[in-house]
Order: C-alpha cells, then structure tokens, then sequence
C-alpha cells in the first residue's frame, strides 16, 4: 500500500452532485458489514474501495489502483434493503450506482444499484452526502469492464 498525495472529497446536496459522487464511486466494492444506519442521528454512512477512475488514462497498464472511501449521507429518515443478506456481513457488493429521485422538495430517496439486482433506499429529508478518500492506496491488476450489449 502507498499513501495518496490528494484524496478526493466531494459534496452533493441535488441530484447532479450526486451524479459525480456515483461516477467517482461506479465499481466501489463493499461489504454488507461495512454499511450501517444510524437512526438516532439520521445518518447513513458506508466504507467503499473505490476503484480509482481518475488515474486512468488512454494507455494499457498492467496495474491500477483501489483507494478506501467513506460515504454518508445525513438527513435519513429510513433505510431499505433488496437482495442484501444483512445475516451475512462478510457478502460482497459491487456498487454500479447512486441515484436520487425527489420527491417533495427537498426530500426523495436515494437508491444504490448493486450488481446481481441488490439495492439500498434511504429516505431523505433533503439531500446531504458527503464522500471522503481516506488515504490507503493500493495496486490491482484488475480493471471492472462492462458489457455494453
């Protein structure tokens, strides 16, 4: 592992920031573990590995890079789960992308788009997110591909 010279941090409070913290956070792999609502403080706050988008270029490389990130999203009156096994933390969940559909401004709902048809729904107040880079970045020789068939 090495230490990053300039971690990302982004804030979104409509559904265009947020559409730049999805795009930062397409192919973020998580655990089920590393997800948790916090009803007392109306906060959600999850732990990704982030695959590092903004480091790639146009050449082929052999290695790329994984960097630790925390998400939370403030303001949750309540969170939903489909297709995530809460009874097994150790499960592995491949983030595609976040989603935010007002609905009686500012409130609406936030939705995760899993791979394998799982997904998480937080109920908003008003939009509030906040993504943080924590620094440890490692190597990976794998970069995430998508069929677009």
């Amino acid at each position: 592992m090495k230490q990053m010279t300039k971690d990302l941090r982004l804030a979104a409070e409509d559904a265009a920031d947020l559409e730049v913290i999805s795009a930062a956070l397409q192919d973020a792999v998580t655990h089920v573990r590393d997800l948790a609502f916090l009803p007392s403080t109306r906060r959600f706050a999850c732990v990704l590995n982030r695959f590092r988008w903004e480091g790639e270029g146009a050449e082929r490389r052999r290695s790329h890079e994984r960097v630790r990130t925390g998400l939370h999203f403030e303001n949750v009156t309540s969170a939903r789960a489909r297709n995530i096994s809460q009874d097994r933390p150790d499960g592995v969940l491949n983030l595609l992308a976040i989603r935010f559909d007002e609905m009686n401004a500012p409130s609406g709902i936030v939705t995760f788009i899993f791979s394998g048809g799982a997904e998480l729904r937080l109920e908003v107040e008003a939009l509030e997110a906040h993504l943080s880079d924590l620094g440890l970045v490692w190597e990976t020789p794998n970069k995430p591909e998508h069929d677009l068939d």
